[in-house]
């Protein structure tokens, strides 16, 4: 009850807002989800995130593993997503958010799109560019320890280098969550590598049907968008 009156607010207050779902949770049916996704779409969402629920290490969940819908089923799931949000008018625009036109998250398209971001407070996560070096930047995750150090001169805990042979994948693993695809100039252009560096991988992922390469323009087929882990892991150390 207080998370539908907090989005009816949200509804009132803002012109746009976002909704975030999980599915294959422990015990969740079709039907389950069903429920949830009628409920999120009856405010009209201008925006509409759905994740499939992942078991990270060093969680509860990773030490007392849960019974998870298989995997026939969170297929099923991510169909039901699919048809529900198109019926909806929302838009598939990247693996796993929805949007109206004009309602897509700028916020997570710079990520996507390999853009750069600053991280500012305790434990923010920040990535600069200098092709060809990118800088992945972590500030101290205690407030207490972070503020000492700020003030001291030296927010950031550590920073490392991303090693130039994991630029394609790190690239790709973001870029090609984005259903619209990628430039290859674009590619070029935030990594400072040539095109020959990905150019077996994109050939090798063209011809299992993974994605459509066209001129300077790389677009995940709709297989590539089931399949997108094992598009993105193509790219590993290409």
């Amino acid at each position: 009850a207080q998370a539908r009156a907090a989005v009816a607010e949200a509804r009132e207050a803002f012109d746009t807002f976002n909704i975030d779902l999980m599915y294959a949770l422990p015990g969740q049916t079709l039907a389950h989800l069903q429920a949830d996704l009628r409920t999120a779409l009856s405010f009209a969402p201008p925006h509409l995130s759905i994740y499939h629920l992942t078991v990270e290490p060093n969680t509860a969940f990773a030490v007392a593993p849960p019974e998870l819908p298989d995997n026939d089923l969170a297929s099923d799931m991510l169909d039901l997503v699919a048809a529900s949000t198109a019926g909806a008018g929302l838009q598939r625009y990247e693996v796993s958010a929805f949007a109206r036109p004009g309602h897509r998250c700028r916020h997570n398209l710079n990520y996507w799109q390999f853009g750069d971001y600053l991280g500012i407070g305790a434990g923010a996560h920040g990535k600069l560019s200098f092709p060809p070096r990118v800088l992945r930047t972590v500030r101290w995750r205690e407030p207490a320890a972070y503020m000492a150090n700020a003030m001291a001169g030296t927010a950031v805990s550590n920073q490392h280098e991303v090693a130039r042979h994991d630029l394609p994948f790190e690239y790709m693993m973001n870029a090609l969550r984005l259903r619209d695809g990628l430039d290859l100039a674009d590619f070029k252009a935030r990594t400072g590598l040539p095109l020959s560096t990905v150019q077996g991988a994109l050939q090798a992922a063209q011809a299992q049907g993974l994605l459509v390469w066209a001129g300077d323009h790389v677009q995940p087929t709709d297989r590539g968008f089931d399949f997108l882990s094992d598009l993105q892991a193509m790219f590993l150390r290409a």
